[in-house]
């Protein structure tokens, strides 16, 4: 499991006063509001970050950052990630998992078989899509619904799945 969760990415600047504009990688972009500091990573380094003002425009979360104080000094972040530890994580319900934690979990079927691992996953507006890839077969696009994902088993990197009537037939070779 990762140590870091990705919160956002910058995207550009916003104005003159060294303000962001962060497309939110989370489900709740409100959570910002709550957060003291991310952890910006532009991929040299690592440093952490107060927040000082947080806004939002369309899908757009604008963000003011102590220490960035103009369009120069925030135009050298384009790109960066920002990330919280697990600890500032927001608190997960019953059968909710951090899209981090799913990728690379290996996939068997209800009836034994070896899937493949999650590679990706797809966030629709219905429901999540599991990318299942095994060498050599086709990939498995499996919907995260109840009817589809019958366990999953954090400790020992593995979820066992239903393939619904149509998708076995459609995956079955």
């Amino acid at each position: 499991m990762e140590d870091l969760l990705r919160v956002g990415v910058i995207t550009t600047t916003h104005g003159i006063k060294g303000e962001v504009k962060v497309f939110p990688t989370t489900d709740d972009p409100e959570r910002f509001r709550k957060l003291q500091s991310v952890l910006l990573d532009n991929g040299k380094e690592k440093k952490e970050m107060e927040i000082s003002g947080v806004k939002f425009f369309k899908n757009m979360v604008i963000l003011k950052l102590k220490g960035i104080e103009n369009r120069n000094d925030a135009e050298q972040y384009r790109q960066a990630g920002l990330y919280v530890t697990r600890e500032n994580a927001v608190a997960l319900g019953e059968n909710e998992y951090f899209i981090a934690d799913l990728i690379g979990l290996r996939v068997y079927s209800d009836e034994g078989e070896t899937l493949g691992k999650i590679e990706d996953v797809l966030q629709t507006g219905a429901n999540d899509v599991y990318v299942i890839k095994n060498d050599g077969k086709e990939e498995i696009l499996l919907p995260a619904i109840r009817e589809c994902v019958k366990e999953v088993n954090m400790t020992e990197g593995r979820m066992t799945v239903h393939l619904l009537p149509g998708l076995r037939e459609i995956y079955q070779h």
